[in-house]
């Protein structure tokens, strides 16, 4: 039997924000891999194998799915959210782009999910609703003052902002530097949004203006979302919409 790959998004967390193609796909696997927290979210049945692993080895994780498929397994590779978004998607086409002849005939696929930062947009109202960018805080790829760099010129161009993970032991004062790079360019009090583990139990919604965004407010299940110079924030029963108008003055 041919093998295949499918790289998979799991959704922000509810069982009912996995997409029935996903959910399809994870039914005929033989093997899923992916991050140990992720691949506990796939329950195990016979005949299915799963393979977890640390979050610091993706380009094994990515070689090791990639052969296991070219020997004939049905191979899901999980990621949270959507697997295009700071995920595993792009590991897996690195490692394919490094041999692409040994790859050539293999069927890859890559299928969406929810992304965090759009289901936190959602439970907030639209925050994301005109022009924004998603910037990943974390440094393991990338150097810092590039993340400043970009952050920079995303608060100068008046995006909104998704930040991906914000905070973590390794990096307890990145989002307070974030913080306080973004206020000096911005200057005002637009509104950000701490987004904690959306559509699970522990979700938890908070919105402060700029000036009192702290790194505390967050950790690594969560997303922070800091509206542009037009967000707004609306009084409305239960919660607070917060949201930005596609048009502009």
């Amino acid at each position: 039997m041919s093998g295949w790959l499918i790289v998979a998004g799991l959704g922000p967390g509810a069982d009912d924000m996995v997409t029935p193609e996903v959910s399809a796909a994870l039914a005929q696997a033989t093997d899923i891999v992916g991050y140990i927290p992720y691949v506990a979210r796939v329950p195990e049945r016979p005949g299915l194998t799963r393979h977890a692993s640390d979050n610091r080895v993706e380009r094994t994780r990515a070689l090791h799915a990639l052969e296991m498929a070219a020997a004939g397994h049905r191979v899901v590779v999980v990621s949270s959210g959507d697997p295009g978004v700071f995920a595993m998607a792009a590991a897996i086409f690195e490692r394919v782009e490094e041999d692409p002849v040994r790859w050539h005939d293999l069927d890859i696929r890559v299928l969406p999910g929810v992304t965090a930062m759009l289901a936190a947009s959602a439970r907030a109202g639209a925050p994301l609703g005109h022009d924004f960018c998603a910037i990943n805080l974390s440094d393991n790829l990338k150097p810092q003052a590039l993340i400043e760099r970009r952050l920079a010129l995303a608060a100068e161009a008046d995006f909104a902002i998704a930040l991906y993970n914000p905070r973590s032991k390794a990096r307890p004062d990145a989002l307070d530097a974030a913080f306080a790079l973004l206020r000096g360019v911005c200057r005002d009090d637009r509104p950000v949004l701490f987004a904690r583990a959306v559509s699970t139990p522990q979700e938890d919604l908070r919105i402060v203006p700029l000036p009192e965004a702290r790194g505390a407010m967050a950790d690594m299940r969560t997303i922070v979302i800091i509206g542009s110079s037009r967000t707004r924030i609306v009084p409305h029963a239960g919660r607070p919409i917060l949201y930005t108008p596609r048009t502009t003055p």
